[in-house]
């Protein structure tokens, strides 16, 4: 529970202290690539190489850090989402899998363009993980999303219902089955594709 707790604080004060770091295990040094990011989370390097893959989850989106090529050192939007993305694996049929934690509805929207409010919540005197719980009842259930090789949304694998997935933090394909795991839920999930 105390790390969910964390989770919210950060998401919720609009820390953006995140970093994408280098380490080079012959000179044993560390190189930040990327700073003042809103809570980084899942990377994924891309088939050739050439990029890496980064879900900043507050802000709903996908960002691509180039390693190779003319365009090396610099960060794009790889994709911009309906929900909070967590981590981030290739697909065998190409592309990636993104899982997905929620949808992003009008009070998150809200309480992300003004840090301020998270913060006057994060200091009222109940427990915050009791009104993510709360909340998670109206936002519905966690979804996954396959990217194409340029941010393109090819499928969504979404639960009908919303009542199984509470949220995706991962999601694996192999062998045409889908494993999903999430930090909500005390089992992994598989699907037939």
């Amino acid at each position: 529970m105390q790390f969910c707790r964390h989770y919210l604080s950060v998401v919720l004060s609009g820390d953006r202290s995140g970093r994408l770091m280098k380490y080079d295990p012959a000179s044993k040094q560390v190189e930040v690539l990327v700073s003042n990011l809103a809570f980084p989370n899942g990377v994924a390097l891309s088939k050739d190489g050439s990029s890496i893959l980064l879900a900043e989850t507050t802000s709903c989106r996908i960002l691509r850090y180039w390693i190779k090529t003319s365009k090396a050192g610099t960060l794009e939007v790889f994709a911009q989402l309906r929900g909070f993305p967590d981590n981030i694996k290739r697909s065998p049929r190409g592309g990636y899998w993104v899982g997905m934690h929620s949808k992003r509805e009008k009070l998150s929207e809200l309480l992300f363009s003004y840090p301020w409010t998270g913060n006057v919540l994060l200091k009222l005197p109940f427990d915050i993980t009791k009104l993510q719980s709360t909340l998670s009842r109206y936002r519905g259930g966690g979804f996954a999303v396959r990217l194409g090789e340029n941010g393109d949304v090819l499928e969504v694998f979404e639960d009908d219902d919303g009542n199984r997935l509470k949220s995706v933090s991962e999601i694996m394909e192999k062998d045409g089955e889908l494993w999903i795991g999430s930090v909500n839920l005390p089992f992994a999930g598989r699907c037939e594709i």
